[in-house]
């Protein structure tokens, strides 16, 4: 059936491609062995260096995020290795597993999906090891199943602390160009990401940011590499090539989301999704729900992972979210499926896009029966204008599924959608 307007994606990934991306990938496929490709190369290799604040080697693989996992490891890493995981999240749940599948060993470090990856943690592991048989940290940096951020400034200065010559690998699909990441600065060996989330662009090119050190130690690696090898991709780079053939028409627009990120400039990107990420936390707040992030020094910028209440089920709201409003919110994976639902506000967004997005998931919290509180759209609004964020008054008052659609249908007919009002009331009864 036909909805009309426009679809609200806000799943934390792939995110909204913008109008410009979408008509630089609409050029004509060059030819990429040509002189005109080796410039688009060269420019977009350059331009990523900046986003990754780094002056070492960025390499690109026609892949998803999982490809550029694969890389991370094989380059660096023999059979047999060890390497210490963290459990914070889905996302760390699954590149440990690839880990596994590869042949290393894997320690996996618990932990309870509501914090980070704990540098007091990891300075009392790598002090245990003093025969230096870890060989590398997994970290995932924002893990979007639970929307938590790793404190990595923290983290490698655990690692100095506990003396140890453990390789840094970080997974920042959902953080690079929305949250800040400094690869050299952070001591990072390989930072890794993918194409679809603060880049703007549809799924399809990851990205491995590569230090000297992680260089020295894909000389001596001996796990089985081809196509993820990084010796051959950087030998072609350096003629502004790929020794197979490349995502062109990506590259073309990588080339214009890079443009568009270096105009705002990147602080201005990472403020833009710190103020979006405050606002929906003071929505969430205002509906008195919890979010599943427990640190403030963690929340994410980029997606809020919404606890539903107890007895309620997060996919049951998302799908009449989906039905009613046409607005696709994120799943909760894994240890969350059920429980939770994810909020998406990264790439391509802005305040009205954020305001939309909120009202969608209070009208399905109405309609739906969610057991809630009035006034989360307008904490949020009061972030945005930079007004008192709490909700106050008579809007603290819990809502009954009953109340709900009473209030809601008040709104509803003079908005013209009595249908949907009226079949949300029959539910709450």
């Amino acid at each position: 059936m036909y909805q009309s307007g426009r679809h609200f994606l806000q799943i934390p990934g792939p995110t909204n491609t913008p109008e410009r991306v979408l008509r630089a990938m609409a050029q004509p496929t060059i030819d990429h062995r040509g002189a005109e490709f080796a410039v688009l190369a060269r420019e977009v290799l350059a331009g990523l260096k900046a986003i990754f604040q780094t002056t070492g080697e960025v390499i690109i693989f026609p892949a998803s995020g999982t490809g550029a996992w694969e890389a991370s490891l094989v380059n660096t890493l023999s059979p047999g290795d060890a390497v210490l995981a963290f459990d914070i999240g889905e996302f760390a749940k699954n590149w440990a597993e690839v880990a596994r599948r590869l042949g290393l060993e894997v320690e996996m470090m618990p932990g309870d999906w509501r914090r980070g990856v704990d540098p007091a943690t990891v300075e009392a592991r790598l002090r245990e090891d003093p025969d230096h048989r870890i060989r590398a940290l997994l970290v995932v940096h924002n893990e979007t199943s639970t929307g938590v951020t790793s404190r990595l400034p923290e983290i490698r200065r655990a690692i100095d602390a506990a003396r140890h010559p453990a390789l840094l690998l970080v997974d920042a699909v959902s953080s690079l160009a929305s949250i800040d990441l400094r690869h050299d600065e952070w001591g990072i060996d390989v930072s890794l990401a993918g194409s679809q989330k603060g880049l703007m662009l549809p799924p399809g090119l990851s990205f491995n940011a590569v230090s000297a050190k992680a260089l020295a130690a894909s000389q001596s690696a001996r796990l089985p590499r081809s196509y993820w090898g990084w010796k051959h991709m950087l030998a072609a780079n350096a003629s502004g090539s790929f020794p197979y053939t490349p995502s062109t028409n990506l590259l073309f627009g990588l080339r214009e989301a890079i443009r568009m990120l270096s105009e705002e400039g990147l602080p201005k990107v990472f403020a833009r999704h710190r103020r979006h990420a405050a606002a929906t936390r003071a929505a969430v707040a205002g509906w008195g729900l919890d979010i599943a992030c427990e640190r403030a020094d963690e929340w994410s910028p980029v997606v809020t992972t919404v606890m539903m209440p107890s007895g309620c089920d997060a996919d049951t709201l998302r799908a009449l979210v989906l039905e009613r409003f046409n607005m696709s919110l994120g799943a909760g994976l894994g240890r969350l499926k059920g429980a939770a639902f994810r909020i998406g506000h990264l790439g391509d967004f802005n305040d009205l896009m954020l305001m939309g997005t909120l009202c969608g998931v209070e009208m399905g919290l109405v309609v739906g029966g969610v057991p809630s509180r009035r006034g989360g759209v307008e904490a949020a609004l009061g972030v945005l204008c930079g007004q008192a964020a709490a909700p106050s008054g008579d809007r603290s008052t819990t809502w009954r599924p009953r109340d709900n659609c009473r209030a809601y249908g008040q709104w509803a007919r003079r908005s013209g959608l009595w249908a949907c009002t009226h079949a949300g009331r029959r539910q709450a009864r």
